[in-house]
């Protein structure tokens, strides 16, 4: 029989034959895992697979991709299992909603994991979102959405779709009421075509122009404002909801809530993974958001790619985490109002 002391060292002979596998050694005949927090249909599940078609062959091994839908918590189980489960060995990435990086910053009690030691590979783009009602809602405009409830979806605790509509009616005055339990925002949408709710508070321009054209073609829906910075070149009579938002103070803590927007669609890996299977990863990243077949492929689909480097990443979580606790406190009020 082996021993555990036995079988201990084999483990350990195994792992640091692994580790000192060069990079092409590693990533050849092998499958990566690509963990999606969102359901399948959604923004991030379609900037993930078109990721997923292009990124191998810019990897040295030219490993093939397996997708992997974990939905739950608003991508908290996702960040999770790649946090504390997935082996640290670049063999795993995944995706999550852009703001739940920020949410330890603000002490979320059910986030246990520091965004700061995720191994960030980049983001496809920069997202720009928006604020919608259907037509038979009766709110037509900002200003009506001062005055009158909108139901919107909610798609889990430490979701955008549930921070977003509370931050809005905090810090700008709206009367987005949030009705939870919806599993994603392709199941929101299909409630919105119901009648079931009147709109969705906060959902990426890019994802919307691109699923559901034809409301905006249609007018079907009223775009109520826009999250850009000054105007919205594809949205020019839409307001900025930046603009709409008068008190210094909470336009320094809307800049905060915002911040994540930088993070379009971004991708990760496991903390403590070897950094050369990281930097080749990372560059990996890069050369596809750069390869003339991603970049034709999202063209034909309408799907703004916008390389945001795994540096840059770190770079803004790091600036998050450095919030005064002044900004921090109102960004936490707002949240919970």
């Amino acid at each position: 029989m082996i021993s555990a002391r036995t079988l201990f060292l084999l483990s350990l002979i195994i792992s640091g034959s692994s580790q000192a596998q060069s990079v092409d050694e590693f990533y050849k005949d092998r499958q990566i895992n690509v963990v999606i927090a969102t359901n399948p249909g959604s923004g991030y599940d379609i900037y993930a697979r078109l990721l997923i078609v292009h990124m191998g062959r810019h990897i040295p091994g030219r490993p093939a991709f397996v997708p992997r839908n974990l939905i739950g918590a608003g991508g908290l189980r996702t960040a999770e299992y790649i946090y504390r489960v997935a082996p640290k060995d670049g063999a795993t990435i995944g995706t999550v909603s852009r703001g739940l990086p920020f949410e330890s910053v603000l002490g979320r009690a059910d986030i246990n994991i520091d965004p700061l030691k995720f191994n960030w590979l980049g983001s496809m783009n920069r997202e720009i979102s928006v604020a919608f009602a259907s037509t038979r809602s009766g709110v037509s405009s900002f200003a009506d959405l001062q005055k009158r409830e909108l139901l919107t979806p909610g798609t889990g605790a430490g979701a955008d779709s549930e921070i977003m509509p509370v931050a809005f009616n905090s810090l700008a005055g709206t009367k987005f009421k949030v009705v939870k339990g919806y599993k994603g925002t392709s199941e929101a949408a299909l409630a919105v075509e119901r009648g079931e709710l009147d709109g969705i508070a906060y959902w990426s321009f890019g994802a919307l122009n691109t699923i559901h054209r034809h409301w905006i073609e249609n007018k079907t829906i009223n775009i109520l404002f826009h999250t850009a910075s000054g105007k919205f070149e594809p949205l020019p009579e839409v307001p900025s909801i930046q603009d709409l938002v008068k008190n210094e103070t909470d336009k320094t803590a809307l800049d905060f809530i915002l911040a994540r927007e930088s993070l379009g669609r971004p991708f990760f890996t496991s903390p403590d993974i070897p950094k050369d299977r990281r930097d080749a990863l990372r560059k990996a990243f890069a050369a596809a958001m750069n390869d003339p077949l991603l970049l034709n492929e999202a063209k034909a689909r309408q799907l703004d790619v916008e390389l945001v480097t795994g540096e840059q990443i770190d770079d803004i979580l790091a600036q998050a985490a450095k919030a005064s606790p002044s900004v921090v406190e109102r960004v936490k009020s707002a949240l919970q109002e």
